[in-house]
């Protein structure tokens, strides 16, 4: 039996009709909204590192308060269901227990169905509260670093990789200004673990035009390892990314780039005649008035009348 989210609605206002419409394909998507879900037997640690991935993530991000008790991995149901309820494409859940402490799930959603999770133990946690140093503005577009060849050696890390740049990307901008590269997250991946830390750039007095770049810890910190996966099957994985047509570049003519990115350009012209070229016109070259080349003063009758009555 189909739910209340799956029947045809049909706008009855012209809120509705645009509140519809924003939930309609686009060929260029929305920004990418996560939402941050407690398990029904959360502990403390686990509850102040959703509140934290939810600073870092605002304002694209919705939080859950209350405790739902689901388990992603058994059902997938309900995480679909809040996921078509709140527009979401991205989620991540928290949970705690004695086979599994600390524990939370980081996966993401096509067509609010799970694509592919992730579960990630917690070892290490350091909250915001406890890191004294002045914070980075809400909204605040982070500079993502992967470091460890670890990331490259499995399918599983890769995809872990993905998810996380997926996650803390933030929106598309067009431009960058140097002010605004003023937050830093760091992700490192080596013997099994996954630490991740999160820095604030300072930009210091250098004595000359490119400052000198400080980076200053604000929280939050964790050290993750990785448990059970759910990754979607290459075919599913490819249908997700694929591009519509109208939206990959046209192929341009006679244009080709060299390995440093130099751009050349092939023009093709008809047969020029040089003897019409105009040149560019020099003061030193102009003719003055009495001057004459030696073409003139042979076609010229005057100047042979002359001659012959002088004779």
């Amino acid at each position: 039996m189909p739910s209340a989210l799956d029947r045809v609605v049909k706008p009855k206002t012209k809120r509705a009709k645009r509140f519809l419409e924003k939930r309609e394909p686009k060929l260029v998507e929305n920004i990418k909204n996560a939402m941050l879900i407690k398990g029904g037997n959360a502990n403390s640690t686990v509850t102040q590192a959703l509140k934290d991935i939810y600073a870092l993530k605002k304002p694209n991000a919705v939080l859950y308060k209350k405790k739902n008790i689901t388990r992603p991995f058994e059902d997938q149901t309900s995480m679909e269901f809040f996921s078509k309820k709140s527009d979401c494409s991205l989620f991540l859940f928290g949970s705690h227990n004695k086979k599994r402490p600390n524990n939370v799930i980081i996966g993401r959603m096509f067509d609010y169905h799970v694509l592919d999770m992730i579960e990630l133990g917690v070892e290490k946690f350091v909250p915001l509260s406890e890191i004294k140093n002045s914070k980075c503005p809400e909204g605040t577009k982070p500079m993502l670093i992967f470091a460890g060849d670890t990331f490259e050696a499995t399918e599983d890390y890769r995809r872990l990789k993905s998810l996380l740049i997926d996650f803390f990307r933030g929106p598309t901008v067009p431009n960058i200004r140097l002010a605004g590269l003023e937050h830093v997250l760091h992700f490192t991946a080596m013997d099994g673990k996954i630490f991740m830390r999160s820095y604030k750039v300072l930009l210091k007095k250098s004595g000359c035009r490119t400052p000198r770049i400080e980076l200053e810890e604000i929280g939050p910190s964790f050290d993750f390892i990785m448990r059970r996966t759910h990754l979607a099957s290459d075919d599913l994985y490819k249908l997700a990314m694929k591009r519509p047509k109208t939206l990959k570049a046209k192929k341009k003519k006679n244009i080709s780039r060299d390995t440093f990115g130099t751009t050349y350009g092939r023009i093709h012209m008809q047969k020029q005649d040089l003897a019409k070229l105009q040149t560019r016109k020099v003061k030193g070259l102009r003719k003055r008035r009495g001057e004459k080349t030696s073409a003139e003063e042979a076609t010229s009758p005057k100047k042979t009348k002359r001659t012959e009555q002088s004779s």
